[in-house]
């Protein structure tokens, strides 16, 4: 028999657990189902060498509770997983979230009952679980893509990919290890396994830009500083496009407002301060392709200017436009080429294929002790598309979905009543601060589920036509920016087959007033269904 109640959250990161500690608050029932044994979502599986955020860490930190915020004292700038771990599980235990969380498990399953406008769950482990509501916390970035090489299976020694990385970790010393890909979770893995192989070889298809993160053990100070205005700062934050960086001053003038040697002088300064805030060293460094040139450009020199071989240098340079891919930040990554231990091999002309021994791309093969696969994701719609998730009439989201994620708000899918999704696609999500965008989504979805409860609403669900709409307005506000001139897995261009759809949406103020006003308005563009009673009475 399955059991019941009001909510099934999926997933027990961030997002998952700033659920559940908000539907308590409101006295609805809510089990958590998670796939790890623990709490931390990608801070619990990305555990690979160098593993770090690449935000701020007294601004990737929740702000529902003062109390959490003042008591919390984080170490470093940019706070490391195992750091960013201790402080998922201080939350769990401070607000005794295990009790309604079932981890090892797996949702395979959920399915819709528009009678009873109810889903049933399924897990793994045979468990049923009825519900009115179902949120999916599953994350952005949490399936991984391992693609199918030639030659996978004929490979003898270990293979490991960045994303599900053994915990109890993996000791490389002395050992031939090749690493496939360098996207983020590379340019932060390479120095520190450069540090402990004999020897790395790093098989890079595509240049990347990253700056460096001048990361640094935090003022106490600073922090008491930040801790006596916090207030402040969180509401500065959700000003900001990207929902963080209220610690620094904002641009005021264009890059052609000054001398070349005053834009070099100010390149100069956003580069020893280190992070993304490069891109805002002025207004349209991050908007205008002339301006943004000028940052490019800057940057390719630095590379020159840090890798002492030529030949490998060139081969380090990007000539895409900076920031059109996700913009990376590292710790000694260019620098980390003039070990005499660390060998680039480029992949872009030549794929690659395994052997029994190692790597063999361009007729040479690289004999291996290990490899590591630092792939990425198949992002935002990975996880959920591996669910068998069905809505009204049975329908599918594999098939809804077909022709590229399609949402209203980033928030539901039209036929899929009370299923909500957080940081889905058609929302800020990856191009924000993930933490600002979950508190906000968990908010709003939880005022709505309370809405629906205290109103004799049996289900909401999303119109088509306010889908069709909102996919055009993402896609319309990414044509405006500079995040279309070039391929990547904002659009899922790192997947084979997946259907070519711009998945986030830039700008954080302006989503959030829009969520408001929907919800204000009655939820405007949800198409809500009253409870079988509330019909018989009028």
């Amino acid at each position: 028999m399955a059991d019941q109640v009001d909510v099934v959250v999926v997933g027990a990161g961030f997002a998952g657990m700033y659920a559940l500690h908000r539907l308590r608050g409101q006295g609805m029932t809510t089990r958590v189902f998670e796939a790890g044994d623990g709490v931390g979502g990608t801070w619990y599986w990305n555990r690979y060498p160098g593993a770090r955020c690449d935000v701020p860490s007294l601004e990737y930190s929740y702000s529902f509770d003062p109390d959490l915020e003042q008591e919390w004292e984080w170490t470093e700038r940019y706070a490391g997983q195992p750091e960013i771990l201790r402080y998922a599980n201080h939350v769990a235990d401070r607000f005794d979230l295990r009790r309604d969380i079932t981890f090892s498990t797996r949702v395979l399953s959920a399915h819709y009952d528009e009678a009873s406008a109810r889903w049933t769950v399924t897990t793994d482990g045979g468990r049923v679980v009825e519900a009115r509501a179902v949120i999916m916390a599953t994350g952005c970035l949490s399936t991984t893509n391992t693609p199918q090489f030639p030659g996978m299976d004929t490979y003898t020694g270990p293979t490991y990919h960045t994303g599900h990385w053994p915990h109890e970790g993996v000791d490389f010393a002395g050992r031939r290890v090749g690493i496939v890909g360098t996207g983020s979770s590379a340019i932060q893995a390479i120095p520190v396994i450069a540090e402990q192989a004999g020897h790395l070889t790093v098989f890079q298809r595509s240049a990347q830009y990253t700056l460096p993160a001048k990361n640094h053990p935090l003022d106490p100070a600073e922090q008491a500083a930040v801790k006596a205005d916090y207030r402040s700062l969180r509401e500065r934050n959700r000003t900001m496009s990207g929902g963080y960086g209220a610690l620094l001053p904002l641009p005021d003038r264009s890059a052609f407002d000054v001398s070349a040697e005053q834009r070099r002088a100010d390149f100069e300064r956003q580069w020893e301060i280190g992070g993304v805030y490069f891109l805002r060293t002025y207004t349209d460094t991050a908007v205008k392709k002339d301006a943004n040139d000028l940052a490019a450009a800057f940057v390719r020199e630095k590379i020159h200017q840090i890798v002492q071989d030529p030949a490998t240098a060139e081969a380090l340079t990007p000539y895409t436009t900076i920031g059109c891919k996700r913009i990376c930040i590292d710790s000694g990554y260019f620098e980390t080429y003039n070990r005499s231990n660390v060998t680039l091999v480029d992949i872009s002309r030549d794929p690659i294929e395994l052997t029994p021994a190692g790597i063999r791309t361009g007729g040479v093969e690289h004999e291996l002790d290990a490899i590591v696969f630092a792939t990425g994701f198949d992002a935002m719609t990975g996880t959920l598309m591996r669910i068998d998730i069905r809505g009204r009439d049975g329908a599918t989201l594999r098939d809804a979905w077909e022709g590229g994620p399609r949402t209203y708000l980033g928030l539901q899918v039209p036929g899929f009543p009370n299923l909500f999704t957080v940081t889905g696609p058609g929302s800020p999500s990856v191009l924000s601060n993930m933490i600002v965008s979950i508190e906000q989504h968990v908010d709003w979805i939880t005022d709505c589920l309370v809405y629906l409860r205290d109103h004799g609403v049996a289900a909401i669900e999303a119109d088509e036509a306010s889908a069709d709409a909102w996919v055009q307005h993402v896609n319309g506000v990414a044509d405006q920016t500079l995040y279309g001139t070039c391929n990547s897995w904002y659009l899922g261009a790192n997947i084979p087959g997946k259907p070519r759809v711009f998945m986030p949406l830039p700008g954080l103020p302006p989503y959030i007033q829009i969520c408001d006003e929907v919800a204000a308005e009655g939820y405007r563009g949800f198409t809500l269904t009253p409870e079988p009673a509330a019909v018989a009475g009028d």
